[in-house]
């Protein structure tokens, strides 16, 4: 039964609209407020510098960067990175007092170069306006290349933007970029401070350089390590130095484009102002500390160069996520290149990955990353590495030693000779193999073993080897005696020792193999014994197991076909099958039933085929499902039942009722069943028929194959009452109908109705009358193994011209 659906009223349902658009507000309120707090936090800062330059309360800084701003035609937020970039408050110069006003703040301020950028264009203050707003998010140099590429890329068709800070020394630094490749970028990671480099001209005059012409940019100021005409126009921007040295810009971006031409006035107010703004956001992020003066480079490479290992003294270069990404070399050895494959001379100034692209995987790599987590000495197990000395490429062994030296690494390579590659290998074998060595001398009493046999015999290497004699001791009680005898023989006769024992230890009983020989002196006396001891645990267990589990299977496979030859037994004393075909009320009935191929299981598929006392004939078909001794008992039951209650005057629909209320309500069945009854009348040909979810029969009439329409029918055992309908259908001289179980057109995973469709197609190729045609359609349908019970009842009537 099924319940109206009312539908509710106005107003009761939720609106699924209602929730999502309530999480997109509150999502974009988020980020308002995330936006809002980032930009006080500018403006805050801000007006701390004016407050240092100027002395000027909070509320006077806040008024000088608004008529700041005003004047100028700027944001505030542009105004206030352009005053976080002015120079610092205790180099300034600057010496104002608190009590100073609004107006006389200003004053103090340095000059912002207001005239310039009041004379720029509207769409280039508009885009400083996007880039002052799009700085707030950036944190890194690395991100401020990016932002400045996505911001130039648009409006001034630049490729590449590259941010160098100058160092204490005079090199030069690539702490930025975007747009080029890392091994690009490798080449400028640490630049040496010589001459005719327009980066270097810029940060020295503090003057920006604009190289609009190829030839002449790739001339005269060439950038290290690039072919000529790759970035045909560039423009290289000084920013404040920002501590009032008066020696030059410290940081410069560089905006190089791949096609030549000139920058408008246009674009350099636009790339000016965007020098202004940067300098403001780089001033604010977090200093890198420099790593600690120590010794002069002169001394650490004139020490390098003295070493007679491969060495290397490497700076980490941490990335944009604070971890080490690359590592600069300051000082290598002479073997040291060798190891890294360079002929290139002194690898010094460059970076590892130039060497090594996939560093992580290397035992360096490893341990430089390993080595500051720690705090301590990384050393990687020996590796083999290819070299080549004197044109002759050979294989050596080598391993890494990383040592932390204050923020740079001191990695050092060990080479093994080949004795140590000889004892590696050794040692590998026997942890590998799970075996060990041992060494009897027999006059002096003495042993030794292997670490492997320790690790072994489960015993601590603090207590020593046992003497030879003592062997027996370690094995269980049930192993000693044949152990012991065997160890007499081999220090009395020198016999040779291969016997099986097991030992008792913190990891339960494990079995050991021991194989030795004796060594004797002149005279055929044992003197030295050598042995082999192996654990042979985990084969053991496993050749157990497989025994224990092939035992079970044929125990299991005993029971199950003494089960089989049972219900096999069983089945055949209450389903015994007719010799030939019988006559049932003017039909010719065949029945064919064949057990599964697959498996060792009985199914419960059965068939009954009798003549009623008032003359009808009675036809039943059934599966139940399962196998084994339950369903051929539920099989009998359903079957003497139907054809007891049909005897007994029942109808089909009201004897499969029954039948469904015994499954349901009897202990003692196997579950479900399917059944198809049919009823033959002859004095009028009909043919009455109900079924409980089985297939439908087939009628072959005239060459013709066709499915009987199925009444209303639930599988028996499956519901309490379950409708049940009666068909009938008026059969013909030389009618075939075929009723059978599933297991004639069942094949998985296929879809049943494919097997239907094979059967129809099998019956119309075979459809011959004559006695035995019954099994070659079997043979047709049923060519792969049976994976299922098969039974069929082929029901004829015969022509006129054959009753005669």
């Amino acid at each position: 039964m099924s319940e109206p659906v009312v539908p509710s009223e106005a107003g009761t349902a939720p609106d699924p609209v209602d929730p999502a658009r309530v999480v997109a507000q509150q999502r974009a309120e988020l980020d308002r407020l995330r936006e809002q707090a980032a930009t006080s936090a500018v403006v805050e800062r801000a007006k701390g510098m004016v407050m240092a330059l100027t002395g000027c309360s909070a509320d006077a800084a806040g008024e000088t960067l608004l008529q700041r701003a005003k004047a100028a035609r700027r944001t505030l937020l542009e105004e206030c990175w352009i005053t976080l970039g002015l120079p610092s408050p205790d180099r300034s110069g600057t010496d104002g007092s608190p009590g100073q006003a609004a107006g006389s703040a200003a004053a103090g301020l340095p000059d912002a170069d207001l005239p310039e950028v009041s004379s720029a264009p509207d769409d280039v203050a508009d885009a400083l306006s996007r880039l002052g707003r799009a700085l707030v998010h950036v944190d890194t140099p690395r991100a401020l290349a990016r932002c400045l590429l996505e911001h130039l890329g648009r409006d001034l068709g630049a490729d590449s933007v590259m941010i160098c800070t100058r160092r204490p020394g005079g090199d030069l630094e690539l702490t930025g970029h975007a747009g080029i490749d890392e091994r690009t970028a490798a080449r400028w990671g640490r630049v040496p401070p010589f001459s005719g480099l327009a980066v270097r001209d810029a940060l020295r005059t503090g003057e920006p350089r604009w190289l609009e012409d190829g030839a002449e940019g790739g001339g005269r100021y060439p950038l290290t390590g690039e072919p000529p005409g790759r970035w045909l126009s560039q423009a290289w921007l000084p920013l404040p130095a920002g501590d009032g040295s008066g020696d030059g810009s410290g940081v410069c971006v560089g905006v190089l484009r791949g096609r030549p031409g000139a920058f408008t006035p246009r674009d350099r107010a636009h790339l000016r102002g965007l020098a202004r703004l940067c300098a403001g956001r780089l001033r604010t992020f977090p200093s890198r500390a420099e790593p600690s003066a120590g010794a002069s480079p002169d001394a650490v490479r004139a020490l390098f160069a003295a070493l007679p290992v491969p060495a290397l003294l490497l700076t980490p270069l941490h990335g944009a996520s604070g971890e080490a990404e690359d590592f600069r070399i300051d000082a290598a050895t002479a073997q040291a290149a060798a190891v890294l494959g360079d002929t290139g001379g002194d690898p010094a100034g460059r970076r590892l990955r130039e060497f090594w692209p996939d560093l992580r995987d290397t035992p360096v790599g490893q341990g430089c990353l390993e080595a500051p987590t720690t705090g301590e000495t990384y050393e990687s197990e020996p590796f083999a590495h290819q070299e080549a000395a004197d044109g002759v490429t050979r294989l050596s062994t080598y391993s890494v030693r990383v040592t932390r030296l204050a923020d740079a690494m001191l990695v050092t390579w060990v080479r093994h000779a080949s004795s140590d590659r000889q004892e590696q290998r050794l040692a590998d074998l026997q942890r590998l193999g799970n075996l060990g060595w041992a060494n009897w001398n027999l006059p002096l009493r003495e042993a030794s073993w292997s670490s492997q046999v320790f690790t072994i015999l489960d015993r601590d290497p603090a207590d020593g080897p046992v003497p030879l004699p003592g062997l027996a001791d370690l094995a269980v009680p049930d192993d000693r005696s044949a152990l012991g005898q065997a160890v007499e023989h081999l220090i009395r006769e020198g016999r040779p020792v291969d016997l099986p024992f097991r030992v008792r230890g913190t990891l339960g009983v494990r079995h050991l193999r021991l194989v030795a020989e004796a060594v004797a002196d002149i005279h055929g006396t044992p003197v030295e014994v050598h042995g082999v001891m192996q654990d042979l645990t985990a084969r053991r267990r496993a050749e157990l197991a497989l025994v224990e589990s092939e035992q079970a299977i044929l125990t299991q496979h005993d029971v199950l076909q003494a089960e089989r030859t049972l219900v096999a037994r069983l089945q055949n004393a209450l389903l015994p099958l007719p010799e030939r075909e019988v006559n049932l009320a003017g039909l010719r009935v065949e029945v064919a039933y064949l057990p599964a191929q697959a498996g060792i299981h009985v199914g419960g598929d059965w068939f009954s085929a009798i003549e009623l006392p008032d003359g009808d004939a009675l036809f039943v078909v059934g599966d139940v499902a399962g196998h084994g001794v339950d369903a051929v008992a539920t099989m009998a039951q359903l079957r003497f039942t139907a054809k007891g209650m049909v005897i007994t005057g029942s109808s089909l629909t009201g004897a499969l009722a029954r039948l469904n209320t015994l499954l349901l309500h009897s202990r003692d069945t196997h579950g479900t069943a399917t059944m198809v009854l049919a009823r033959y009348r002859p004095a009028e040909r009909r043919l009455l028929w109900a079924q409980a979810g089985h297939t439908p029969p087939l009628l072959l009439r005239d060459g013709e194959v066709t499915y009987l329409r199925r009444p209303s029918g639930m599988l028996l055992g499956a519901t309490g009452a379950p409708p049940f309908e009666e068909a009938e259908c008026r059969l013909e001289p030389g009618d075939r109908v075929l009723l059978y179980t599933d297991g004639l057109v069942e094949r998985p995973p296929e879809n049943i109705d494919v097997g239907l469709a094979r059967l129809a197609g099998a019956v119309e190729a075979h459809p011959g009358d004559e006695p035995g045609s019954l099994g070659t359609l079997l043979d047709a349908m049923l060519e792969d193994e049976r994976r299922d019970d098969v039974c069929v009842l082929d029901i004829r009537v015969p022509r006129e011209r054959d009753q005669r």
